[in-house]
């Protein structure tokens, strides 16, 4: 049978105290209703319908960017008067002949693993329910069973009785049926109730007034159907999801010194014996090869990371990639069209960009380097910048093998420096320097006899 998910998305958050869209606000630098969406593609629906209310266009405007070639669908609920409501205004979009699974855009963590098991449980003409048991119950719909085991009905803890509030196994909210029965349970529902809402949990007892047999199945993890209200709640999450990244990625193998001070805002892929010391941000798709290690306070940004690098405390990787056996920083930043072959070398303070970096090379300290290709065994002495831009147009320096460049050189670009060129120190280069020779360009030294220095005015 067919599958559709719906997940309900069309609250304000006011208790976020933030222009942004409840389902908009940032998990792991991704969208609340990015991680339940990318879930459900998981499941292989048929439609994947978002209702949504608050803020609309800039829901659909950002998902959109984010799933541009998902089949996603959306559904207005101009007016929020409940859960029950919001699934009604789906109806008309849902075939009859089909299955429903109704979500939410503020529950991020649930995995499809358990949802496919939930879709596995509930059988076809049974409507089923995902349930937590909690220590703290307060604030959620109880669960209520008659003496054989079985749900009756779920009663929101504001129309709660206090034996019932003792129950510690509640509603996660999340709800499958049959479509053909939502059409006819869903206008039955109404708002008699201490929130004057429609509760879709009100399906359960109307499930049992109509003989259709309720199936409840337990997520043994808390934190999977744990809802996002305020900003507390945001951050609680945000470290929940953290350390079930952290612990993937030493499931893989990798050395973590420190696993609750590591964020992933992506994908991190490890080779064996990785070392990912306190700090380290990782964003987007990071590749790491065998034994690289990746020391304090770095930020990896879409790149790949060669196996036996080091990358020293406080580097900034963004689309590069670092080659085999090389070593970066510390202090060190490769912007986006970075290369860095094998056992290259850059240090403190060395920003790159548009640039490869050869075997052997290395540019140690104090150095720009932009729109610049280097031969292997390259020196770069400290201070040195490539001047790629005349304010309009950028251009490129080539650089051949085993030319070395003298501290506080300026090579402005285009140029070619030939291979085994010499540049000295203090240079300002605007012209080719020749093969195997020694290229200098600096003003006479001039020495001014009875000069003073400036002094403060009293």
């Amino acid at each position: 049978m067919d599958l559709n998910v719906v997940i309900l998305a069309a609250g304000k958050g006011t208790r976020m105290k933030s222009s942004l869209p409840k389902v908009l606000q940032p998990l792991a630098k991704k969208p609340l209703l990015s991680h339940v969406l990318q879930t459900s593609l998981q499941l292989q629906a048929t439609r994947v319908i978002v209702v949504h209310g608050y803020g609309g266009d800039q829901v659909k405007d950002m998902i959109s960017q984010q799933f541009p070639d998902s089949p996603i669908e959306w559904v207005e609920q101009k007016e929020q008067l409940g859960t029950g409501h919001a699934v009604k205004q789906a109806l008309p979009q849902l075939q009859a002949g089909s299955r429903t699974l109704v979500l939410y855009g503020d529950v991020p963590l649930i995995r499809a693993e358990t949802l496919n098991q939930f879709l596995q449980t509930v059988g076809t003409g049974q409507c089923g329910v995902l349930t937590v048991k909690l220590a703290e119950p307060k604030g959620y719909g109880r669960i209520v069973r008659d003496d054989t085991g079985v749900v009756r009905q779920i009663v929101e803890e504001k129309d709660a009785s206090p034996d019932i509030r003792k129950i510690d196994e509640v509603s996660t909210g999340i709800l499958l049926a049959d479509t053909r029965d939502l059409q006819t349970w869903l206008p039955k529902v109404t708002n008699q109730n201490a929130q004057g809402e429609y509760y879709l949990t009100d399906l359960i007892k109307i499930a049992n007034d109509h003989d259709a047999a309720v199936t409840a199945s337990l997520v043994e993890n808390p934190a999977e159907v744990e809802g996002v209200n305020d900003k507390h709640q945001l951050a609680r999450l945000e470290r929940l999801y953290q350390q079930l990244l952290a612990d993937e990625l030493m499931a893989a193998g990798a050395t973590l010194l420190d696993p609750a001070r590591i964020d992933i805002r992506g994908r991190v892929r490890v080779g064996q014996d990785c070392s990912i010391d306190v700090n380290c941000v990782f964003e987007g798709d990071v590749e790491l090869g065998d034994n690289v290690e990746i020391s304090a306070n770095c930020v990896l940004i879409n790149c790949k990371i060669g196996s036996n690098t080091v990358v020293h405390p406080n580097c900034v990787i963004e689309k590069a990639v670092i080659g085999e056996d090389c070593e970066v920083g510390p202090f060190a930043r490769m912007r986006p069209g970075t290369e860095l072959k094998e056992k290259a070398k850059v240090g403190n303070f060395v920003e790159t960009k548009n640039t490869v970096l050869g075997k052997g090379s290395k540019a140690s300290h104090l150095t720009y380097l932009g729109d610049t290709v280097t031969g292997e065994k390259v020196n770069v002495g400290a201070g040195t910048i490539t001047c790629n831009y005349d304010g309009a147009n950028k251009f490129k320096t080539i650089i051949g093998d085993g030319a070395f460049i003298g501290s506080n050189s300026s090579l402005v670009a285009p140029l070619e420096i030939g291979a085994g060129a010499t540049i000295g120190a203090g240079s300002t280069i605007t012209k080719g320097a020749d093969p195997n020779a020694l290229t200098v360009a600096r003003a006479k030294q001039v020495t001014i006899s009875g000069w003073k220095r400036p002094e403060k005015k009293k």
